[in-house]
């Protein structure tokens, strides 16, 4: 693990796989630290500490806490009501190897992961636990994704908060917003948050 300076009150922790960030993740929300906030991504995790704390005592404690069992911040899942529509949905299928049925199937039976969130406010990464997903983005990119899309790319699944730019498989559309600022809290989805699609009828 290395440990940067990020701005006058960050330290940004270099890690090796999404999996020890997940791990450190855990084990820094249960740790006693001045610590404000933890801002996972896929290989980092950015550490603002509270005001007047040093930065250099702080890196060494950060050090000195082991890794823990990533289980999410418990509770019930987060249910999504999607449908599985996408135009991609025949072509992600293909590229894993299996019918669309048998890709909606799948996605909709995987036990879900907010790894982290970041791209647009309310976007969340979300890793599977039970089946090996590596979808590759599409060779060009679209310049207009529709709100609510469904999406694959390589390990994650995410549901797009807003119309933007995107290279992911859309394999459908949820039916909720994942990000709306007039409710409390806007992002439906945050770190750690167990996650399950169920398929809409």
């Amino acid at each position: 693990m290395r440990i940067l300076p990020s701005g006058s009150r960050g330290l940004l922790l270099e890690l090796d796989s999404l999996e020890e960030v997940l791990a450190r993740y855990a084990a820094l929300q249960e740790a006693d630290l001045p610590i404000l906030d933890l801002v996972p991504a896929g290989r980092t995790i950015l550490v603002v500490a509270d005001r007047g704390t040093e930065l250099a005592p702080l890196a060494a404690r950060l050090r000195q806490v082991e890794p823990a069992e990533h289980a999410g911040v418990g509770g019930e899942p987060v249910e999504i009501p999607v449908r599985y529509d996408g135009e991609d949905l025949s072509d992600a299928a293909h590229l894993l190897g299996c019918t669309p049925e048998e890709l909606v199937r799948r996605h909709a039976e995987e036990e879900w992961t907010v790894a982290f969130c970041g791209f647009a406010p309310g976007f969340g990464y979300l890793t599977g636990s039970r089946f090996d997903w590596d979808v590759p983005r599409r060779s060009s990119p679209r310049t207009k994704v529709p709100a609510r899309s469904l999406g694959l790319a390589g390990e994650f699944t995410g549901v797009y908060p807003r119309e933007s730019p995107g290279g992911w498989q859309l394999v459908g559309h949820a039916e909720v917003d994942v990000f709306d600022p007039d409710r409390d809290p806007p992002a439906l989805l945050v770190p750690g948050s167990p996650v399950r699609f169920v398929e809409a009828r």
